[in-house]
């Protein structure tokens, strides 16, 4: 039987999520960014589910303790950036069973390299048990969005960037991409957000969030710096047969006058509940409520993600969850 991944939508047993620690990684920004990953986790565990907040060391097990929510469970673990989506495991369903998948990592294109992130997946999936099958092939889990159909998004600018797989063609990536993850259907986007930290992730340009049916952020005012990369993702998805469906932008973003790669589309979902980043954007009411109207079965909610942005990424970059098998029916 092809293993194949499951959609984020799917019941969880439990969510992993990274929490900052390094200085240097927030400059300025730190506090209110480990703040604001709190209210993400205990969010997600007041919802219901189980949710594991990873921790560097004492000092930040004692930090987090102090901001989250009772229900979240503390692991102290080596990591160096945060965002597990890309260094945490993928897990897949083959013959009825969990498995994980680990790939190559260098640290987005040997960009950001850091102690314990080429472990940690590995480690992440033996503690909970799961058989690991790995691939040469680079590739972060942000870079991938499923539907569970074997249908994925992802994007020119990453998958195939030389700083990636220099000696892979798209062919070989696409054969990668369904022997190990079950993906037999490719949908290429183009260019990712301006200023993307990891050369184009797909999860900060457009997601799944049912069989065949895309998220793609439209423009908001005439100075939204993204304006072009969103229509040409949604032109690309409709050409290839991919019901398109447009939310807001958060607009122009900037943080000391460099253009930020802030986009509502790097919501993360959860069993019971599904969070939007905001960044104090006149449309981030809207956005959230978009979003809201495509989750009827889940609640929805935002909440602050600028100082997370401020390091790179955001919720779904630093989270990555446990799929519970198909039979389950919550996410408890």
């Amino acid at each position: 039987m092809t293993a194949l991944m499951p959609p984020e939508w799917a019941v969880q047993d439990w969510l992993w999520i990274g929490f900052p620690h390094l200085a240097e990684e927030w400059p300025g920004w730190l506090e209110p960014a480990q703040e604001q990953m709190a209210d993400f986790a205990s969010a997600v565990a007041e919802s219901g589910q189980q949710v594991r907040l990873l921790v560097r060391d004492e000092a930040n097990a004692v930090r987090a303790a102090a901001l989250v929510s009772a229900k979240v469970t503390l692991e102290q673990r080596v990591y160096g950036d945060v965002w597990l989506r890309d260094t945490g495991p993928l897990v897949v369903f083959e013959d009825g069973t969990r498995a994980a998948r680990r790939f190559g990592f260098n640290g987005w294109g040997g960009k950001y390299l850091m102690p314990g992130d080429m472990e940690i997946g590995a480690e992440l999936a033996r503690d909970a048990g799961l058989a690991i099958q790995t691939s040469p092939m680079i590739l972060e889990g942000g870079a991938v969005d499923g539907d569970g159909t074997g249908l994925v998004a992802t994007t020119e600018q990453c998958l195939l960037n030389p700083n990636r797989n220099a000696g892979m063609t798209r062919a070989a990536i696409e054969a990668e991409l369904a022997a190990t993850l079950g993906f037999t259907r490719v949908l290429w986007l183009g260019d990712g957000l301006i200023n993307d930290h990891t050369d184009g992730h797909v999860d900060n340009l457009a997601r799944f969030v049912g069989p065949n049916r895309l998220v793609v952020p439209q423009a908001t005012g005439a100075d939204d710096p993204n304006a072009a990369i969103y229509a040409d993702a949604a032109a690309r998805a409709e050409s290839f047969g991919v019901e398109v469906v447009r939310i807001p932008s958060p607009g122009r973003i900037e943080r000391g006058g460099v253009i930020e790669p802030a986009s509502y589309v790097n919501f993360a979902i959860t069993s019971n509940l599904v969070v939007v980043p905001t960044f104090g954007s006149p449309h981030d009411a809207e956005g959230v409520a978009a979003i809201a109207a495509l989750f009827p079965d889940r609640d929805t909610i935002g909440l602050p993600g600028a100082a997370v942005l401020a390091g790179g990424g955001g919720f779904h970059c630093a989270s990555q969850q446990m799929p519970a098998f198909p039979a389950a029916t919550t996410g408890n």
